[in-house]
């Protein structure tokens, strides 16, 4: 794995079956009442794919999201995660399995600096208890190092240098954003599930965006799912996309198959998407 910007990373300290995330979704399906909110969904990804789920509002992509990290309990279907059954697993359990996500909401402590936000985030990697974080024990001492490396190393990369003692109430939408990512991204995780992280941006902070995430998942071979509705971002930087519609998925492929669809023109796009 490369490091970014030609600076050592600790990521890259990953053996390939740390990196591993290979998830696989069959047949799922989720109701509320009598609202199909998924319908007999299929959604593979493998390690290091940009894989970008699109389609309007109600199309079941947050549902699909939820569902896959725990916050939503389909009625029907399988999931795997590596190999391993994670249909019934709880959030905290897929977390700790390396399943990471940011949310369409900033899901952020207002009232916490940058740097406290993205440490809580560390606590999944904790093993140590109450006694010996006491006496501050030699073992304490690596992890909380090792929890201190990354956070800076996520910091430098993020460009959050500046911030990083701020209050995240006090900053602009863009920059709370890039918070979250840095949070997400704190986890460690494996995959990382992201859901509309450009929306509410201004250009240059969408751009700022496409960079952090193209190199990540370019640099650091960081698998990532990505929903969201900018489809010239969508298009110029997944690898393979997904559309749903009303719950069900119409078509996936490759930008250039997906654009010239004529199911997601009429649909979504009105028109074939200039790449």
């Amino acid at each position: 794995m490369k490091a970014f910007r030609g600076q050592p990373s600790i990521f890259a300290s990953r053996k390939p079956e740390e990196n591993r995330a290979d998830l696989e979704v069959k047949n799922l399906s989720l109701q509320f009442g009598g609202v199909v909110a998924l319908d007999d969904v299929d959604v593979s990804i493998k390690t290091g794919e940009l894989l970008a789920i699109i389609g309007p509002n109600g199309a079941g992509k947050t549902s699909l999201l939820n569902s896959i990290t725990g916050y939503y309990r389909p009625q029907k279907g399988t999931m795997a995660f590596n190999g391993q059954d994670i249909f019934h697993m709880s959030t905290h359990h897929l977390t700790a399995l390396g399943i990471g996500r940011t949310f369409q909401n900033i899901e952020l402590f207002p009232g916490t600096s940058v740097l406290s936000s993205m440490l809580l985030a560390t606590h999944i990697h904790t093993s140590y208890g109450v006694a010996q974080a006491s006496v501050y024990s030699r073992s304490v001492k690596r992890a909380e190092v090792r929890h201190r490396e990354v956070l800076e190393e996520l910091i430098d990369f993020l460009e959050m240098q500046a911030i990083r003692k701020k209050l995240v109430g006090s900053l602009p939408y863009g920059l709370r954003k890039r918070v979250e990512l840095g949070r997400a991204l704190a986890l460690e995780p494996k995959l990382l599930l992201l859901d509309e992280p450009f929306a509410g941006m201004t250009l240059e902070e969408k751009e700022d965006m496409v960079r952090f995430l193209v190199e990540l998942n370019e640099a650091w071979n960081q698998t990532m799912i990505l929903v969201e509705h900018d489809m010239s971002v969508v298009m110029s930087i997944s690898q393979r996309i997904v559309v749903l519609d009303f719950g069900k998925k119409i078509t996936e492929g490759p930008p250039e198959m997906v654009q010239n669809h004529p199911q997601v023109i009429k649909a979504y796009l009105g028109e074939a998407v200039k790449m």
